[in-house]
């Protein structure tokens, strides 16, 4: 068994990671941690898991962590940096479901999380979690840095035509959407179903903090520097992201469909649509599953490719998970064989 330790579990991806490894027939819950919430059992917080776990939160002590095979941290930016030199020198494995790892560059952290890295030395070795593209890696990693939840919807949505070249590096297009669970489990106006729920708005269009995360990426996949235009939405949703990408095509005579089927055929969670399809949100609630469906409207040279996931699951625990099972060279869909909730 793998003993698992979860820091941070009272957020929404906290919970996620809790109902999932809890499913998982090779891991053991060793430890769950809450400053807050020290003493209380998790049951107790989430009815849902009742008859599941026993547990009661605990105080994030390392000396407790340091006993686990591996160490997720559910929590928001700037707190795994603090505990993962110390738990890598003692050998356990870390998995960052947050921010802390994913840009390489000390100045672009600063500049997009307005704080000092407290370890970036650790930053060149950490291992981008997005397994279609860092599977290798991702196994022999010590420290894994797993992607934000537009990030997934994007890059998956857009490797195939970067890969092979397709498409001008200079014009990408996200417009992407997505549910209110993606800014967290917190106290927020803005949040309340009452100023969000019957409306709809972008923000933070002259920059979001995953805008450098997909372009170091997307660069790194084309080889070149990309030119990237990135709006997020907010949707009166609880749950899911869709992302609506466009690019210009630089070689028409290509088959688009041919191409994502045949990148994605040996992946068990991008499931790549019929031609003509529009994938739903709801089509992937509650599972780690990426649809994508690729068109070209009136045969010309935009390409639109629709990429949908459930931003808690392959956008946060799911991939957590599914990174995990890597890390520990077990199947990669174990503990994560779920079907996607209808209605």
């Amino acid at each position: 068994m793998i003993n698992v330790g979860i820091v941070g579990g009272t957020g929404y991806t906290g919970v996620e990671l809790l109902r999932l490894l809890l499913q998982h027939p090779q891991v053991h819950i060793q430890a769950v941690t809450s400053r807050g919430e020290a003493g209380t059992r998790i049951a107790d917080m989430f009815p849902n898991l009742r008859g599941h776990i026993e547990l009661a939160f605990s105080e994030p002590a390392i000396d407790k962590l340091v006993q686990c095979d591996v160490v997720f941290f559910a929590t928001p930016n700037g707190t795994a940096m603090q505990s993962a030199p110390e738990l890598l020198n003692a050998g356990v494995k870390v998995i960052d479901l947050a921010a802390d790892f994913r840009l390489q560059d000390v100045t672009e952290w600063r500049k997009w999380y307005n704080m000092e890295h407290t370890c970036p030395e650790l930053l060149a070795e950490a291992v981008y979690g997005l397994p279609e593209l860092h599977r290798t890696a991702i196994a022999k990693a010590r420290l894994i840095a797993c992607p934000g939840c537009y990030p997934t919807a994007v890059l998956l949505g857009l490797l195939p035509l970067l890969e092979a070249g397709l498409v001008d590096c200079q014009q990408l297009i996200a417009d992407a959407k997505s549910g209110v669970s993606g800014a967290g489990r917190k106290a927020s106006v803005p949040m309340l179903m009452g100023e969000a729920g019957e409306s709809f708005k972008a923000y933070n269009v002259l920059g979001h903090r995953h805008w450098p995360e997909i372009c170091g990426q997307l660069s790194n996949i084309s080889k070149t520097s990309v030119g990237f235009t990135f709006v997020p939405h907010l949707v009166p949703m609880i749950r899911g992201i869709h992302a609506t990408l466009y690019a210009t095509l630089v070689n028409t005579e290509v088959n688009l469909q041919e191409v994502f089927a045949q990148r994605y055929q040996n992946e068990p969670f991008v499931d790549i649509l019929p031609p003509g399809s529009h994938p739903e949100t709801r089509n992937v609630r509650g599972v780690n599953r990426c649809q994508i469906a690729v068109h070209r409207p009136f045969n010309g040279k935009q390409v639109v490719v629709l990429s949908v996931i459930d931003n808690l699951v392959k956008g946060a625990a799911g991939q957590a998970v599914q990174n995990l099972n890597i890390l520990f060279g077990l199947p990669e869909t174990t503990g994560l064989q779920g079907i996607g909730l209808l209605p």
